[in-house]
């Protein structure tokens, strides 16, 4: 796998577009500027020097450039005159400095015909959002696991982008960042070495997959609830995640800073144990090629008893963040639509001002389950946190009724160790126990018990206390 930071200077100089289409209306919450300040924010996360930012109106893209002719031009005019700036006639340039405009950011998908003819027009490296991100994903991977993903996701776009625009090798386009050019090589061998890593790299993430399915059977035989965070790039998931864990992940205020899922373990305030699962964060219009390959590490959310939805309560596109989130969601089949709990956590309520703290708060405790107003930066309403997750993962544990001959002193330890017991009657050849059981407890009790000389009845459909 190509240096995800080969070929790139930190300050690398860069102009970020965000195409503001008006024909049949986006339909988007978010505002253009909105959405301009969210690309400069991905551009800067790897570290580019945005030198220009622009909202361009399209009234309807163009199939050949995206732009009409009368932008494309103005903005080549943009271009040269930022690169004549950064390296005036007769400077000299000092060694490691990055002169000119290295790369133009099109927060929009661009087609390979759009990207080939801008890159021509303007005469500089093109990039779209899906691009971006992927540059950035190959920059996070810090794990095999996650380079597997990344490498799986780039190739995916890369190869299409040789298939459908690069016919010729006229033009070698050099790698900007983690992606190669497609005219570094023959392209029929390019199209080869392609299809046959992607077929590797699907083969080896297949195993990946199996090993986190081994992995959750091994956690049902000690059965801990496991609860995921999700929610937009720089939400403060990872913040929370140290707080309620006191681990110690990377904590950056930056889009994707974390990238490779995180897993450990939580004590509620009963003593029970869970399992909180830190992932990636999600953004509008991610790439379907993430999705996809990140589909190995998804399934830890897919898999979660309860989803804690994390929200940034002082971002003033918090509303259009959780469309996306929610959409994400969907696609996973994961969420409310698939019975599972999601419990919206606004995080950063340190930001916010007295009065809006507790409109939002009154708001968020008439939700079920209710919702809460968090600070993981200071901890306030963390405790309270742990206790609302205790109370929901209460409500979904049973009441079973377990007869058992006094000589299975296993079983009896092995209930008072993944249960809560409330009540034993010890009779002359049998032992009669009320438990409390979550549901993956309750399966693994079903399953050790299965054939033996015990009887199990479910006293109480669900904990109603």
């Amino acid at each position: 796998m190509t240096d995800p930071v080969a070929g790139r200077r930190g300050g690398d100089r860069c102009v970020v577009l965000h195409p503001d289409v008006r024909a049949g209306g986006s339909g988007r919450v978010r505002s253009a500027e909105a959405r301009l300040a969210e690309a400069v924010g991905l551009a800067q996360a790897i570290a580019l020097d945005v030198v220009h930012r622009e909202v361009v109106p399209l009234a309807a893209p163009r199939p050949a450039t995206l732009f009409g002719a009368g932008a494309v031009e103005r903005l080549r005019a943009v271009i040269e005159t930022l690169a004549a700036e950064s390296c005036p006639s007769g400077a000299t340039v000092s060694p490691g400095a990055s002169p000119g405009i290295s790369v133009v950011i099109v927060d929009f998908p661009l087609t390979p015909v759009q990207q080939r003819n801008l890159e021509r027009a303007w005469s500089t490296k093109v990039i779209d959002r899906t691009g971006l991100i992927l540059e950035i994903f190959g920059d996070r991977a810090r794990t095999a696991e996650g380079e597997l993903q990344v490498e799986l996701a780039a190739l995916s776009y890369q190869r299409s982008r040789l298939v459908r625009s690069w016919t010729h090798l006229e033009r070698q386009r050099g790698g900007f960042g983690f992606f190669g050019g497609p005219g570094e090589t023959q392209l029929e061998a390019d199209r080869r070495l392609i299809t046959d890593r992607i077929a590797r790299l699907k083969r080896e993430l297949e195993q990946v997959r199996r090993t986190r399915g081994l992995h959750r059977r091994a956690r049902a035989r000690v059965p801990h609830p496991v609860i995921a965070l999700v929610g937009y790039t720089n939400a403060g998931k990872s913040t929370l995640f140290n707080r309620l864990t006191h681990a110690e992940v990377l904590v950056r205020d930056q889009l994707f800073a974390t990238l490779d899922p995180t897993m450990r373990g939580l004590d509620l305030p009963s003593g029970q144990r869970a399992i909180l699962s830190d992932t990636v964060g999600f953004i509008s219009d991610l790439p379907h090629e993430l999705v996809e390959a990140f589909q190995a590490t998804l399934e830890e959310v897919i898999e979660a008893d309860i989803i804690l939805h994390v929200r940034d309560s002082a971002h003033p596109d918090g509303a259009a963040q959780k469309e996306d989130v929610e959409r994400v969601l969907q696609g996973l089949r994961a969420g409310p639509d698939a019975g599972q709990p999601l419990i919206e956590v606004m995080n950063k309520a340190d930001l916010l001002d007295a009065d809006t703290r507790t409109t939002l708060a009154n708001r968020l405790s008439r939700g079920d389950p209710p919702g809460m107003l968090v600070s993981a930066q200071t901890g306030d309403g963390c405790e309270a946190l742990l206790d609302l997750l205790d109370a929901c993962l209460g409500r979904a544990r049973v009441t079973v009724e377990v007869s058992l001959p006094h000589a299975e002193g296993a079983d009896v330890a092995w209930l008072y160790e993944h249960g809560e017991v409330v009540a034993r009657e010890d009779g002359a050849e049998m032992v009669v126990l009320r438990v409390r059981l979550s549901p993956l407890a309750r399966a693994r009790l079903d399953e050790r018990l299965q054939g033996r000389r015990a009887a199990v009845s479910v006293a109480v459909g669900a904990d109603s206390d």
